[in-house]
């Protein structure tokens, strides 16, 4: 582990975990303040209704209540925002309704915050709630996106027909000629079924206020709290952003749940002033369900145009994309830049257009979970690709070869442009390690055991790294999507890096320590991480997006380089030569062609020591700060085989092998990087066999609100998995050369396994999950 260099590249135990495992990590909920209180919300068990009186006589006055609050205290504060807009294809805003801190007027889904209680206890808080006596005028719900345009009721009069935005990319006219004259058009349509977040540290925060500084401090289980505090202070409450300091310490995982402003910890801020105590509020995983953002949840009809070899004509989508109740902090992002512009996925296809039309229903907010837009393109377009195969008694591997893209860069028709890539490489490889030659022999070795086998394709692609500004700022961002680090040279020599990258699983205290422990040539203990912290940290981005090595890191390796000119400088006045002598290498400052040099440590002291070195020049110490901003996405790819057994009789499937073959681009840590693809996997297989989050249709309750009807994926639901990451393609445009792993595993995956389960019973389509009555029902009528 202290090696002096050559740390990139090496499987080093993730230095995070000795203080996970022994129960000695730092959460939101564990922080206990002095004066600590407590918050409940009550929330609505109506999907609509509008409010009448809210009485709150009998909450305020019972034991341990410290304040009881509704909407009528917040009408004057702003609503939530939502940080991208989208433009609809006649060059309309799309519609902004307010999103309350607490309902005003109106409650809009199940789980809707109606009033906040803050008591001496949690327990006093919520028996205070039970007291509240509100009065609902229910209205008739509309839940189901592909009926909201038609719905009779609307969830906000600003958008009366429900329709948020209509937005269109690609060459409508040109895609629906070549469908027209096209030998071949391959038809598939499908829902991508809606997902709700479960991370194993459900969301939290704890408020306080400072009234001698006239400031507050918010810790807050969050993926960028830089973000929240910006949003929260200029948007919502008005607080100078100087005067509130935001945390994120330890978080238990958050898959993009914990990216976005929510009301509740808004609230508890803005009462934190009211009552000057400081408020703690964690959700329970029943309030989880119902109150988390979700994922997914897209209608789609898609159509494929081939000519009679197979070769890609001209692909066209249509898509309806609910957005739940409000507006997320990134919802419009999602189902149109995150998601549209990936359909041309790895193949050469000539023509694409797509259209989104994304609606508001009676159900939770819907936002980026896992992937953000990107599974929902692969589906699409991996589906039907291998539907088209089928239909045309083509190989799905043969079909994709004849389509991959060979050249690069490659601009596609919907607007992005990659930099590289080789899709024959993990197609190839991803083919030897399933071993899909033996496949015929398996399939006949199920058939005689009652059994029916199938294999599936999945030939993902990713535009992660999320980030450029000016792309994201031209498609409608409202912010910069940069990053940033800090490098402080102790003078001992000893480093601290800051960096506005947010670790919540991934192992940035490892990844980011072997870069600059490379970089510098010094011992990886030599280097600490620190994250989470506007009171620490420049202002950062944070981390969601698979964007924390390749912009973060970046950002981290330009503060670095900063750090080695500045040394460079001080060493040639030790060594007495000029600093364009000077090279540095494992961790020695040399003069070129000579054996004179020092080590790393020596100058960082002289740094510190100014008489040493010529300080009319140079300012004293060593610390250095850079901003990253990078010129496109990464493109990190991949190809995924799932083998499957079904059993006809039950409906019952048997993932029997996968096999993950990803390029990455270049890789810090192989170990981690292979823990991201098996987290990944779970996620994508738990989608496309298990979880489905379902509102009835009549009511709007949520009818998985619970893991008695919300399935998880568990261990024995899962094979051995196969995964490697190839010698890559590294990316063009970061030192680092690095694409991206985290969401690589929950795209790719769904697909795969849904192809395989349809070759196996002999059908076009298997709605998602897969249960065994789903796969039962599509043989018996043959889909």
């Amino acid at each position: 582990m202290n090696a002096p260099q050559g740390f990139i590249g090496q499987s080093v135990k993730r230095r995070e975990d000795a203080r996970f495992l022994t129960g000695t990590g730092r959460y939101t909920d564990d922080i206990v303040l002095p004066g600590q209180t407590y918050a409940y919300f009550l929330r609505s068990p109506y999907a609509h209704a509008r409010l009448g009186p809210i009485d709150t006589s009998a909450a305020q006055a019972a034991p341990g209540v410290l304040g009881v609050f509704t909407g009528e205290q917040f009408k004057e504060i702003g609503g939530l925002p939502c940080g991208w807009l989208i433009n609809s294809i006649d060059g309309s805003p799309m519609k902004e309704p307010k999103h309350p801190i607490l309902a005003d007027g109106k409650v809009r889904y199940v789980g809707d915050r109606v009033a906040l209680v803050v008591a001496e206890t949690l327990e006093q808080a919520k028996a205070a709630a039970a007291l509240i006596d509100v009065e609902y005028h229910e209205l008739p719900p509309v839940v189901d996106p592909a009926e909201a345009l038609n719905a009779s009721a609307a969830v906000h009069d600003e958008a009366p027909d429900n329709r948020c935005y209509q937005w269109q990319i690609g060459d409508a006219a040109g895609v629906e000629a070549a469908l027209k004259s096209a030998p071949h058009v391959t038809t598939l349509s499908f829902r991508n079924n809606r997902l709700i977040p479960n991370a194993i540290e459900p969301r939290a925060a704890n408020a306080s206020y400072d009234r001698a500084g006239d400031s507050y401090t918010l810790y807050v289980a969050n993926q960028n709290p830089h973000v929240e505090r910006l949003l929260m202070c200029a948007f919502v409450l008005g607080i100078p952003e100087h005067k509130m300091r935001v945390v994120a310490p330890d978080v238990g995982g958050g898959f993009g749940s914990k990216i976005f402003l929510y009301g509740e910890e808004t609230a508890i801020v803005w009462a934190s002033k009211r009552l000057g105590r400081p408020i703690k509020w964690t959700a329970d995983r029943s309030e989880a369900f119902l109150s988390d953002a979700h994922g997914r949840d897209h209608v789609t009809t898609a159509q494929l145009g081939l000519d009679k070899d197979g070769k890609f004509l001209a692909l066209k989508v249509d898509t309806t994309a609910n957005l739940g109740a409000y507006l997320s902090t990134f919802s419009t992002s999602v189902p149109t830049i995150l998601y549209a512009t990936l359909l041309a996925g790895q193949y050469a296809t000539p023509k694409i257009s797509a259209t989104v039309s994304a609606v508001f229903t009676n159900t939770a907010p819907v936002d980026a979970y896992r992937g953000a837009g990107r599974p929902e393109a692969t589906y699409v377009l991996e589906r039907i690709v291998e539907t088209a195969a089928r239909e045309l008694k083509l190989d799905p591997a043969e079909i994709r070869r004849r389509n991959f893209i060979h050249e690069f860069p490659y601009a596609t028709p919907v607007g992005l442009t990659y930099d590289t890539g080789d899709y024959e490489a993990t197609m190839s490889r991803a083919q030897q390690l399933a071993d899909v030659k033996g496949f015929e022999a398996r399939r006949q070795a199920s058939e005689a055991m009652g059994f029916k086998r199938g294999i599936g394709y999945s030939a993902y692609i990713e535009a992660c790294g999320i980030a450029p500004s000016s792309v994201a700022g031209a498609l409608g961002a409202r912010a910069g999507l940069f990053e940033a680090g800090e490098v402080r040279v102790h003078p001992t020599g000893k480093v601290t890096i800051f960096t506005g990258s947010h670790s919540h699983g991934q192992g940035h205290e490892t990844t980011f320590a072997q870069v600059v422990a490379d970089k510098l040539g010094i011992p990886l203990d030599d280097v600490t991480i620190e994250h989470g912290d506007t009171g620490k940290v420049l202002f950062g981005m944070g981390t969601y997006g698979s964007r924390s090595l390749a912009v973060g890191g970046t950002a981290i390796v330009k503060a670095v380089d900063k750090v080695i000119a500045k040394g460079r400088k001080i060493a040639a006045h030790l060594l007495e030569a000029a600093d364009t002598d000077i090279e540095f290498e494992g961790g020695q400052f040399k003069v070129a062609g000579t054996d004179k040099a020092i080590p790393f440590a020596q100058v960082a002291l002289t740094a510190y020591v100014p008489h040493n070195f010529p300080h009319d020049k140079l300012e004293p110490g060593l610390n250095e700060n850079a901003f990253y901003d990078p010129s496109n996405f990464t493109y990190p790819a991949g190809t995924y085989i799932c083998e499957v057994e079904v059993d006809p009789a039950t409906g019952v499937t048997r993932i029997d092998r996968f096999t993950a073959c990803d390029d990455f681009g270049n890789v810090v840590n192989p170990m981690i990087v292979e823990g991201q693809v098996h987290g990944g996997l779970a996620q994508g297989i738990g989608q496309a066999m298990l979880e489905h989050g379902i509102y009835d249709k009549d009511s709007g309750q949520l009818l998985t609100g619970s893991y008695m009807d919300y399935a998880m994926p568990r261990a024995d639901d899962l094979p051995t998995f196969t995964v490697e990451t190839v010698k890559g393609t590294p990316c063009t445009h970061n030192p680092l050369g690095v694409k991206g792993c985290g969401e690589a595993g929950a795209i790719g995956s769904p697909p795969a396994l849904i192809n395989a389960i349809c070759h196996a019973i002999g059908v076009k389509d298997v709605p998602m999950p897969a249960t065994p009555f789903q796969v039962w029902q599509s043989m018996k009528h043959n889909r």
